[in-house]
């Protein structure tokens, strides 16, 4: 057991936070699923609640690295069309979170996770090209994505259901889904602070202890997605989703 910046912390806790830096950076430039698998390894050693806090800054700083390269190819069309919705899943997501606990947050993230990854897989297999133009579908997933991101930084696999539908190219779908949460994301840290007071001083000084590490996913997930054809990489995010459920109902 040591002491860091007040938190006590044993050696596996030690490991299981760099890891999950890495896992964040790696999420962020292109390897999806891998952020989905850092919140419930997070929450083993602060708790579901606590973590949120934490992960988010450390999200935040990945953010950065993601919109640096990836900018150019983002969709401001899908922005548009999300943000103001998800906007109001992050208000009801706050209220939400203010009345459950631990146990249900890991059971509701869970069951998310898992609807969305059965919606993926028969869009899939479905391989229709009418994609959905309705403002009901931008509506309802942003506001999803909202709720989800808010309750747990868990939005990456709404997100998902939504740009695979939109049948972005693999550079566009990373782009436009970095600038979604890097806006999303500094939206959320105010309601962290002053509502659910989940980001101090404390927490924030761990987080940016963490940044060589963040750098180093994310130099990883450059590295990676470039190596990964457009049609894989829409089946490697599908099947990252899977190990995330995995991990959050075990």
């Amino acid at each position: 057991m040591i002491e860091y910046l007040s938190f006590e912390l044993s050696y596996s806790d030690c490991l299981i936070i760099v890891a999950v830096a890495m896992l964040v950076g790696m999420a962020k430039t292109g390897i999806h699923g891998t952020g989905m698998i850092a919140v419930p390894m997070l929450a083993l050693v602060f708790g579901g609640k606590a973590s949120s806090g934490i992960m988010l800054i450390i999200l935040s700083i990945a953010d950065i690295f993601a919109i640096i390269y990836y900018s150019r190819h983002a969709s401001k069309t899908h922005l548009k069309r999300l943000l103001p919705w998800a906007m109001v899943g992050v208000v009801i997501g706050t209220l939400i979170g203010e009345m459950i606990n631990d146990r249900q947050f890991r059971m509701i993230m869970g069951f998310i996770i898992i609807i969305s990854l059965v919606i993926m897989v028969m869009l899939e297999r479905k391989k229709s090209r009418v994609l959905p133009e309705g403002i009901w579908f931008a509506a309802l997933l942003g506001v999803l994505g909202g709720i989800t991101t808010m309750v747990g930084n868990l939005a990456g696999s709404v997100m998902a259901v939504y740009l695979l539908t939109m049948r972005l190219p693999k550079n566009e779908y990373i782009g436009t889904a970095a600038w979604f949460f890097a806006i999303i994301n500094w939206i959320k840290i105010p309601f962290h602070v002053f509502i659910w007071k989940t980001i101090t001083l404390q927490t924030f000084l761990l987080d940016i202890s963490l940044i060589p590490f963040v750098a180093l996913g994310a130099v990883s997930g450059f590295y990676l997605v470039k190596r990964i054809a457009d049609r894989k990489y829409r089946w490697f995010i599908i099947l990252m989703t899977f190990v995330a459920a995995l991990f959050m109902i075990l």
